[in-house]
């Protein structure tokens, strides 16, 4: 069969073929690829596989525009007939029909010349990835893992360590939601330690660009049932936290990491919200998430009050402990004056978070008016105490001074207009009907009041000084200035006045 024999054998044919038209071929080389499983060493040794991936790798290499054969490209959405230009990740597809270990030498090998950008290799992983593993698709089949036998979860479970460990280490290579199904898979199949902190950690650094749908898988824990994998997103969300922590103190630009942990928590409480109608999901789950978010993450607390308001609506019979733990995550001070008005005609929620919302309402209220009002009131122990202890602002001296003048005024005219006999008697009357009529300030008429007493009070010591000795007389001094005394004679005097008056 070789020329040893005659010219032109068999073996001669079979290599310029092979050269000529399997090499040259496109889908010609991965078809011969494959077969080269069945005779691994054989294939080895004459040099197939080397040649066959040779050739894949050379026209991966080549520019879309310079594609002249046919390949395989069944994305949703595209129509060869439609689109006259060649897509730059033309060749994944039919790369992805190769065993794990060929397709890993033709990507490190692509990867190697740094010709194409992370995000084709990427793109290459992801198709891969859900031509093998089950679940990438996020097909909800609780069943799945448990129909796999060990030999199909082994398989798979090297496939995803396979993948990971080829994942370019550019950021955005891989999208956030396809770092989020490998990582559910890789809980199914029980993946080593080290390539689940490794999707962790690459989740953590894009977590900010995921939506809520990114987040939802079911968990595959076989206490829980029926609910989503809330411990997912929180091993991811401390990672990011402290990676946050560990680079935001020595940022050039400390509000691009503001504005990325505010994504976040809007991005959290938005997937709270979900998970809230879920009727097994616990409450220490629930918390236990929303309180992992820091407090700068969250401008209000509106997403999260619509979050508690769903958990409370789906899980009537919470206990009073459970509602009170719910409810405690909530910031009053946070929330918009819509939301406020909702929670405190919510009859969801228990009475100390309703109180809450009361007290700061009214709290805010009395702030807002003590800014806009002016005059100070009097507080009443100011009002009984005089004068001595009354606040002295400009405006209340002010008032002061023109009860005086005009007090002063209408009691010169007085006395000019009555007899000299009469004016004493006439003038105290009329001051007794100015303080009730003219509505003087309460303290100048105390003091009014006080004075006059104090006057009548020393005559009357003049009296008892020259018929008992001086201590009696200090002593019966101090017992006439008792204030209450003084307030019911004033009392008294008063309406002595009015019924003289009449």
């Amino acid at each position: 069969m070789n020329d040893s024999i005659e010219k032109g054998n068999f073996v001669g044919k079979l290599e310029a073929f092979f050269n000529s038209c399997i090499l040259e071929g496109w889908k010609d080389s991965i078809a011969t690829l494959q077969t080269t499983a069945t005779l691994p060493e054989w294939s080895e040794n004459l040099g197939i596989v080397r040649k066959c991936i040779d050739s894949i790798i050379e026209k991966v290499l080549t520019p879309p525009q310079q594609v002249k054969w046919s390949y395989t490209y069944t994305r949703p959405g595209y129509n060869k007939k439609q689109h006259h230009s060649v897509p730059k990740d033309w060749w994944t597809e039919d790369i992805s029909d190769l065993d794990i270990d060929l397709f890993r030498c033709i990507v490190m090998a692509v990867r190697s010349t740094y010709v194409l950008p992370p995000q084709l290799i990427g793109e290459a992983l992801h198709v891969y990835a859900c031509r093998w593993l089950p679940g990438v698709t996020k097909l909800k089949n609780s069943g799945s893992s448990a129909s796999q036998t060990d030999e199909s979860k082994a398989k798979n479970r090297k496939i995803l360590e396979t993948i990971v460990s080829m994942i370019p280490a550019d950021r955005g290579s891989v999208s956030v939601g396809f770092l989020f199904r490998l990582l559910s898979i890789s809980i199914q199949l029980g993946v080593s330690s080290v390539t689940k902190t490794e999707l962790i950690r690459r989740a953590s650094l894009q977590f900010e660009e995921a939506t809520v749908s990114d987040l939802l898988y079911p968990s595959t824990s076989s206490s829980d049932q029926n609910y989503y994998d809330i411990e997912l997103v929180l091993a991811v969300l401390e990672t990011f936290l402290k990676l946050w922590k560990r680079l935001s103190p020595g940022a050039v630009d400390s509000n691009y990491f503001l504005r990325s942990i505010r994504n976040v928590g809007k991005l959290i409480d938005s997937y709270l919200q979900v998970v809230a109608r879920d009727d097994n999901m616990p409450v220490s789950k629930f918390v236990s998430l929303a309180e992992t978010v820091p407090g700068i993450a969250r401008v209000e607390h509106d997403d999260l009050y619509q979050a508690v308001n769903i958990y409370l609506k789906v899980h009537p019979d919470l206990n009073k402990t459970d509602k009170k733990r719910l409810c405690g995550i909530l910031d009053c001070q946070r929330l918009s004056p819509e939301a406020r008005a909702h929670a405190v005609k919510n009859e969801l929620l228990p009475l100390r978070t309703v109180v809450q919302l009361l007290y700061f309402e009214q709290e805010k209220g009395s702030t807002k008016k003590g800014e806009t009002t002016t005059n100070k009131l009097p507080k009443p122990h100011e009002i009984l105490l005089g004068a001595k202890h009354r606040p002295r602002d400009a405006q209340s001296k002010q008032s002061l001074v023109l009860d005086k003048e005009e007090l002063n005024g209408e009691v010169a005219t007085t006395r000019a207009s009555l007899p000299p006999e009469s004016r004493e008697k006439k003038t105290h009357h009329h001051i007794s009907s100015k303080r009730l009529d003219g509505k003087l300030p309460l303290d100048l008429e105390r003091k009014m009041v006080i004075r006059g007493d104090m006057e009548e009070t020393e005559s009357e010591r003049e009296k008892v000084r020259g018929h008992v000795g001086r201590e009696e007389s200090v002593s019966s001094f101090k017992l006439e200035l008792d204030p209450k005394k003084i307030i019911q004679r004033a009392t008294s005097k008063s309406e002595h006045g009015r019924e003289k008056g009449r």
